[in-house]
């Protein structure tokens, strides 16, 4: 089957030892084959409007984002019925959603159903609220879980139907320079 739709992710590798066992039962994304991510933009275009200009116009987007560390650090919750990771700092998955919404106007997160998008890597959702407890109060002991960010991926896929794939990888910008990358030393007082 073809794919129906489209997701930008930042993959998180590092935690899937801490949280891909409960996803694999509470994440029907994980279902998908979609890996622990933090989301960027979901839904994203629709696959046939994917083409090489929409690529450039991602990977020059992208790139204008400096790569970054994060450390997973708490465990948050939407009401009761969706557990997750928070990453800390928040601020450059912000601006990433921020960049490439503002670069595809017609493609909002979530398509617009949320007036504020919190970053998180999904635990699971919609189980009973004691199945959640427990896969947060066992994910915890892991924390924090760090990770560097380098990338962003773009996947297409038909939920519930057939396995999501990686479409394209997109690398951020370099790392924002040091004292030491530019000459400057650090003069003791």
């Amino acid at each position: 089957m073809e794919p129906t739709q489209t997701a930008l992710i930042v993959p998180i590798p590092e935690a899937e030892g801490a949280v891909g066992p409960f996803r694999a039962s509470l994440d029907r994304a994980a279902g998908w084959g979609v890996p622990a991510h933090v989301t960027v933009l979901y839904p994203f275009l629709p696959p046939q409007q994917i083409d090489e200009q929409v690529l450039a116009a991602l990977r020059e987007t992208v790139a204008g984002i400096p790569r970054f560390d994060v450390a997973l650090t708490d465990v948050g919750w939407f009401g009761d019925t969706v557990v997750w990771l928070a990453p800390q700092p928040a601020r450059p998955f912000r601006e990433l959603t921020s960049a490439v919404w503002q670069r595809f106007p017609d493609a909002p997160p979530y398509a617009g159903a949320h007036s504020d998008v919190v970053p998180h890597l999904t635990i699971g959702h919609d189980a009973a609220k004691p199945v959640l407890s427990h896969a947060a109060e066992t994910i915890s002991a892991h924390l924090p879980i760090n990770a560097a960010i380098d990338r962003v991926r773009l996947i297409a896929g038909t939920p519930d139907v057939s396995p999501w794939r990686t479409v394209c990888e997109f690398p951020l910008g370099a790392l924002p320079p040091t004292a030491a990358d530019t000459g400057f030393q650090a003069v003791s007082a």
